[in-house]
């Protein structure tokens, strides 16, 4: 359900507008719901939009957050364009396409707030005779759930060390994120690829009684990879991030967003980004990776400040963390 409208039983609600009325403590207060789009089950952006959306709803339950499974980033982008989506979690490469007009016309999708850094690599069961990404070549690898950021990380980063995805591997496109473990657990892959801390699929691999093993770029690797993608980050994975990971793995990626569609008010923005960062505290509490979404992060994540809401500048230069 959009912000836009709400149609049923023959009842148009006008919730930006005129709001849907409810009873609190005798009195009427007005709601505006807020859908936000996340990506297929199983993976890390619908994880993270449920914490989201349950700190958000606690903080201002005039504004009801309702989140959505959609195909992920490549889907929410165009739902946020064309007015079917409020709120969108979309990862850094396909954000990037969108700003810079790769592939397609420049976005006009502002950013609400930056989620968590991604930096990427692989896990293969620990009994694996996989040691570095060259050992993968010619293997089946799942690079992520079809629509969604992950396989398009996995594809720059590839580039950047003179791979082909499509090519040099037998590349394999999920439709539920949450299927991708089980393949490698069983044999149908030699690896998965995934993205930051805590993410589940990496969980659900380090959790198995087959356990598992992380391949990421080396430093040589990583510096290849940024002199011809400078846009990705060298980022590191500290340890403890996953059941027996007990040193830290260097890797590089880009940072998650929450996109809005560009005619969301300032106002709605303002009051969004207000109340979550007043809670980032619970929001941290429920998912160790969402630590990462503070106000700090977003400015300096962002490709440029004029990508950023309006309505969360103006709250960046209320706390001081952007210039007046």
């Amino acid at each position: 359900m959009s912000i836009t409208r709400a149609v049923g039983a023959g009842v148009l609600l006008l919730l930006l507008a005129g709001g849907a009325a409810a009873q609190e403590g005798g009195k009427a207060i007005s709601k505006t719901t807020i859908s936000l789009g996340t990506a297929t089950p199983g993976g890390g952006f619908p994880l993270f939009g449920g914490n989201f959306t349950s700190v958000m709803n606690r903080a201002d339950p005039t504004l009801v957050i309702e989140p959505r499974n959609t195909k992920g980033s490549y889907e929410n982008i165009p739902l946020l364009e064309a007015g079917q989506l409020d709120l969108g979690l979309v990862a850094g490469e396909p954000a990037y396409e969108a700003f810079k007009g790769i592939k397609r016309p420049v976005t006009s999708l502002k950013i609400l707030v930056a989620m968590y850094s991604s930096p990427g690599m692989f896990v293969v069961r620990a009994d694996s005779p996989y040691k570095t990404i060259q050992d993968l070549v010619g293997q089946p690898i799942a690079f992520g759930a079809k629509g969604s950021g992950l396989p398009v990380m996995s594809r720059f980063i590839l580039d950047g060390l003179g791979l082909k995805q499509d090519e040099d591997f037998k590349s394999i496109y999920l439709d539920h994120a949450g299927d991708g473990p089980a393949m490698v657990l069983d044999g149908r892959a030699a690896a998965l690829w995934g993205a930051g801390s805590g993410w589940p699929g990496f969980m659900a691999m380090a959790k198995s009684p087959a356990g598992a093993r992380f391949i990421a770029p080396t430093a040589d690797e990583i510096a290849k990879v940024r002199a011809r993608h400078p846009f990705l980050k060298a980022m590191t994975i500290p340890p403890g991030s996953y059941p027996n990971q007990t040193a830290p793995i260097d890797s590089l990626g880009s940072w998650s967003f929450v996109l809005a569609r560009a005619d969301l008010s300032d106002d709605i923005a303002y009051r969004l980004i207000r109340n979550l960062h007043a809670n980032e505290a619970a929001l941290c509490r429920k998912q160790p990776q969402a630590c990462e979404t503070t106000a700090a992060n977003t400015l300096a994540a962002a490709p440029d400040p004029s990508l950023i809401h309006p309505g969360v500048m103006k709250y960046l230069r209320e706390i001081g963390v952007a210039k007046q």
